[in-house]
């Protein structure tokens, strides 16, 4: 059995106590509250459910991570990477961003990302804490990503690609970029054989919860701008 939360308790189970099937499932109810949303984070919880569901709160084991001086790029990507026709930006149109992770895939005709999941993560956008990484071609969107930003601690949301390796592109900026600042780790949550092939990898939840109680409380202020160029990448800057 998992809990049901109730609109007025903040209060999550511990991480522990989720189910090994399906794994990772902790709770269901609540709310999507910047409040909840917040401490669910800060205790290694996120929400993921379908339209039409009760919201579920998960904390799997294993935990898929990347760290941030793990960043594997291909010689296909970093070639990508090298280019001076596209440019990437931080928080420029993270609406727009979260409705390009929302639309229907090839591979799948629905989506996780409700409308109120978007309503949600739009305020915390507002308050400073969900941002958005994107990369323009010609003026046009062709990739990005969003997620959650606690303490030293980035919590990866989603990402969508418009051309080939939108998304790694936008993933590899980002990665680059939070290293620069002193962030040692990103959460990816689940396996995803398209962050593996960027170095992604699983550890158990126990160790990422120590991990987690490091990173989440050490005052950082970026400025959530690009202070990389791509030389970073091996090639000029574009």
């Amino acid at each position: 059995m998992i809990s049901w939360l109730s609109r007025d308790s903040m209060r999550f189970p511990p991480p522990e106590a989720a189910l090994q099937d399906p794994n990772g499932l902790l709770a269901a109810g609540g709310d999507l509250s910047p409040q909840r949303l917040l401490q669910a984070y800060r205790q290694g919880i996120f929400p993921w459910f379908n339209p039409g569901e009760p919201i579920l709160w998960w904390s799997p084991d294993p935990r898929c991570v990347l760290y941030t001086d793990r960043l594997h790029i291909s010689r296909s990507l970093r070639k990508q990477l090298r280019r001076d026709d596209y440019h990437v930006t931080f928080d420029q149109c993270f609406n727009s961003v979260m409705d390009a992770c929302a639309a229907p895939r090839d591979s799948s005709s629905g989506t996780w990302i409700s409308h109120d999941m978007q309503v949600a993560y739009a305020q915390l956008y507002r308050l400073g804490y969900a941002h958005s990484v994107e990369v323009w071609r010609e003026n046009q969107l062709i990739g990005g990503l969003y997620g959650v930003a606690i303490g030293q601690m980035f919590y990866g949301e989603s990402m969508f690609s418009r051309e080939p390796n939108g998304s790694k592109i936008a993933f590899a900026w980002l990665v680059e970029q939070l290293k620069n600042w002193g962030y040692p780790l990103v959460d990816c949550q689940v396996h995803n054989p398209h962050l593996v092939t960027l170095g992604a990898e699983e550890i158990p939840r126990g160790v990422f919860m120590c991990e987690l109680d490091r990173l989440v409380d050490v005052a950082c202020s970026p400025s959530w701008k690009f202070e990389i160029d791509a030389g970073v990448f091996g090639g000029k800057a574009p």
